[in-house]
């Protein structure tokens, strides 16, 4: 029998054949007689397992010899033997496909023309496919048992495991023998998945699979005794199209598996952040995010000094161009190596600003996007439920208040990325070394980008895993064993890639060992059930005096969000993965409490959670009402099984629209308002026309008056606009004090850099002596200063007559600014 037709007419099972071999063949005149006879062979004696229903199609490619001959000569002895022919050759992906499409077998058997794996092997892949509760068996030359009676050259078989690495990293993981000719699947699927092929080249046999990966269907790699034959069709090149074809399956899942539901809602994401900060946007050469205290200025220049790093080649952990002449230890500050070195281009071409406002935009979006993420993949197929649960993982009131000022806290896009890896872990399987060093590479760039955060992912993570074990045992003990070999290959992994830099920050120049915040950092109880001053229904005098400050507004979901929460818990109580969520929402909101909990209108403090850790190393620098966070993915995550649970019920639509109006009511009044900006202040002119380099010889600093540090950091701004062209002592960043080396915000004071800040607040003059003169004279001595700046502020004029009084002279108004000219004195180098 004959099919011309481009696909031939098989289309099921109906017929009763119990078994198709596909046979394709380009120029097989040699080699096709021998393999059909074979073929036959077997299945005539096998007729006790295949009956006399089988069948055999034989898939011409456009031969230009006498294969088509072979093949009829040989139907015209086999009545089962069927020949497809068709126009032109287009490749063995095309044959497969049209012989497939032609098939009726329950099973259908591809084998190649050359028989390399011997008809007999099929035995084996017949039983792994009765017997192992798969719909593919893979004959497979790389799996144990495996047997090579005739090996390749070894060129052929470098490119062959070179291929099949790339093809399991890229696109069938697993697999490890992707391109033996010799393959039994199910036939309704194998007709289904042919059906949805693309590729007309060798890298068919990779979208099969992925075919079937991609719709849950188990597969079976097994092991097959193989024989390199003489005359194969495969060339060098071919390799090299296998990889176009591979790039272009990639390209394909990855567009199938974008929905256009996840480009709207990654979309609104992004369009949601732009409106957020849209006044900064507005006006980037002056507009100053209000409530950012000196953190804008200070971001600023961490991207400035990066950029300056990785331009010239210098360590990037570490500068003298703030806190001069001691320095910064930039990896035990905030930098966020992980942006501002690959955004290095942009602060280059465009300034430190823009990168600030990209790295806050983008971030944010990117940061829900990855929730996002997460929660369609992991808690709910609803992607709008997922969408809406996300939104308030990144965009909850303590996130907003962080994106005043801290991109380390609010840019989290990595840590969703990080549980999931984690829940991978959990599930063992086959590539679990693979998700191991996956973990700890995203740890570590994680590290890069906010090592506190990360702290706090880890806690809450441990918070999860410890409830989760107590809601489902049984999933824990399938769990613990592969989650810890996974983790032990993570900090493999990642100790490596970190230990210099952890060394440096915790044991190299300008190191510290703990930043203490005193024992009353934590949140008060009302600030939990309060609303945040950004938030739309929120009052800033209120949040005000429950919050450290305005970059710190820490908790704030306000009492309607806490109300539904506890509705949704008690309604799906009987789920393990609420009650994991809802207790570690709970745990984290008690942590955030801090060392001593003061119960709101009376006198009564309680000791905190938090007290256990406080003292113990990395937790002692952290600002425990941070804690409170960590409740806002497992809000977010409720909040997407309620949406959901709304959304699908097959209740009647006053219900599901009771429920989602329950749902507005606790999420419109928290929903956020854009940043307000203020005017930055001016850069003097004697700075910004570069009038301060006549005044300054090599190595010497440049001393604003009063020196910068976490109350007034302006002169970073100075050294972000001029190319840090200049030195500063003071700064606004952390870094040691005292012998013990306790971290302070700011530079070690000294004697003069207090008296200056003293007058700057106070406005007053103080008695100046010759004590007094004598100790500026050692402080500019260490500072090598060059010149002493005053920009105009307030209490300039007390400032002005003070430094007048400890150098003896009066000042000169240069470029706007009061200039102190300090070289060549005695005071200076």
């Amino acid at each position: 029998m004959e099919h011309s037709t481009e696909y031939g007419t098989g289309h099921g099972a109906d017929h009763g054949v119990e078994l198709s071999v596909v046979v394709p063949a380009f120029n097989e005149e040699t080699r096709l007689r021998p393999t059909l006879d074979t073929i036959c062979a077997y299945l005539r004696e096998a007729e006790g397992r295949w009956g006399r229903d089988w069948e055999l199609i034989v898939v011409d490619d456009g031969s230009d010899d006498d294969t088509v001959r072979v093949a009829r000569e040989a139907a015209a002895e086999e009545p089962r033997i069927h020949v497809v022919t068709g126009d032109g050759n287009r490749g063995k992906g095309h044959a497969l496909r049209r012989g497939v499409l032609a098939t009726y077998g329950r099973k259908v058997l591809v084998c190649d023309a050359d028989l390399a794996t011997p008809i007999e092997e099929l035995d084996r892949l017949d039983k792994e496919l009765a017997d192992g509760g798969v719909f593919a068996a893979i004959g497979s030359r790389a799996r144990p048992g495996a047997t090579i009676d005739v090996h390749q050259s070894a060129a052929r078989e470098w490119l062959g495991r070179m291929g099949n690495r790339l093809i399991r990293a890229v696109a069938v993981p697993g697999v490890k023998d992707t391109q033996c000719g010799f393959k039994l699947f199910e036939g309704e699927r194998a007709r289904a998945a042919f059906a949805a092929s693309r590729i007309d080249g060798w890298g068919i046999d990779v979208e099969v699979l992925l075919h079937f990966r991609g719709e849950g269907w188990p597969m079976a790699e097994v092991p097959v005794r193989w024989a390199h034959q003489p005359g194969s069709k495969v060339r060098p090149l071919d390799y090299g199209r296998v990889l176009g074809e591979l790039a272009r399956l990639k390209g394909r899942s990855v567009r199938r598996s974008v929905r256009r539901t996840d480009l709207a809602v990654c979309g609104l994401f992004l369009l949601s952040s732009v409106l957020l900060y849209r006044h900064l946007w507005a006006d980037l050469d002056r507009a100053y995010l209000r409530d950012s205290l000196q953190d804008q200025n200070q971001w600023e220049w961490f991207f400035a000094v990066t950029a300056d790093n990785v331009t010239h080649l210098r360590n990037p952990l570490f500068t003298t161009i703030q806190g001069f002449p001691d320095g910064v230890n930039l990896m035990g500050n905030t930098p966020m190596l992980g942006l501002s070195v690959p955004l290095t281009p942009v602060t280059l071409l465009f300034g430190p600003t823009v990168t600030w406002a990209l790295v806050l935009t983008g971030g944010l979006a990117a940061t829900a996007a990855a929730w996002y993420w997460l929660l369609a993949r992991r808690v709910t197929d609803n992607r709008w439920a997922a969408a809406l649960g996300a939104a308030l993982c990144a965009f909850a009131p303590p996130m907003i208040s962080q994106g005043n000022a801290h991109p380390n806290f609010a840019v989290l896009f990595m840590i969703p990325v990080i549980v999931d890896r984690a829940l991978r872990l959990c599930e063992g399987g086959p590539h679990l070394v693979r998700d191991g060093v996956l973990l700890g590479l995203f740890a570590t760039y994680q590290i890069f980008l906010g090592e506190e955060a990360l702290l706090l992912a880890a806690v809450g993570m441990l918070l999860f895993a410890l409830f989760h074990a107590l809601a489902d045992r049984a999933a824990a003990r399938a769990a613990w064993r592969p989650l810890a070999k996974g983790i032990g290959i993570a900090a493999a992994t990642a100790l490596p890639l970190v230990a210099f830099p952890l060394y440096w920050q915790f044991f190299g120049p300008q190191s510290y060992h703990s930043v203490l915040h005193g024992d009353n950092a934590g949140n008060s109880p009302l600030a939990l059930l309060e609303f945040s001053g950004r938030a739309l229904l929120g009052d800033e005098a209120t949040a005000d005096r429950l919050a450290m400050n305005r970059t710190e507004q820490n908790a704030f979901y306000g009492w309607p969000l806490v109300l539904l929460a506890l509705a949704v818990t008690v309604r799906l109580w009987r789920l393990p993965l609420v009650r994991s969520l809802a207790l570690t929402a709970v745990a984290a909101a008690l942590l955030s409490l801090g060392q001593k909990i003061r119960i709101p209108y009376t006198d009564v403090v309680l000791p905190g959670p938090w007290r256990a850790l406080a003292h113990q190393p990395l937790f002692e620098s952290v600002i425990e009402s941070r804690a409170a966070m960590v409740c806002a993915p497992a809000l977010g995550a409720l909040l997407a099984l309620a949406a959901a649970r709304v959304a699908e019920s097959g209740a009647s639509p006053a219900y599901r629209a009771l429920g989602f109006a329950a749902i507005a009511a606790a999420l419109l009044p928290i929903v956020p308002t854009p940043y307000p900006v203020r005017d930055r202040a001016p850069v003097p002119e004697f700075i910004a026309d570069g009038t301060y380099r006549a005044y300054l010889a090599p190595g010497e600093s440049l001393v604003p008056v009063p020196l910068p540090d976490p109350g007034g950091a302006d002169a970073l701004h100075w050294q972000s606009t001029t190319g840090l062209d200049f030195k500063v002592p003071g700064g606004y960043f952390n870094g040691p004090w005292g012998p013990d080396r306790v971290g302070i915000y700011g530079a070690s004071p000294r004697h003069t850099s207090n008296l200056l800040r003293d007058v700057s607040y106070s406005g007053r003059v103080p008695v100046i002596g010759p004590e007094w003169r004598a100790q500026a004279r050692a402080d500019l001595e260490f500072w090598n200063a060059g010149v002493l700046v005053l920009a105009p502020q307030y209490h300039q004029d007390a400032l002005r007559a003070t430094v007048n009084r400890l150098l003896g002279r009066s000042g000169e108004f240069v470029g706007g600014a009061w200039v102190w000219d300090v070289r060549g004195s005695g005071q200076g180098s």
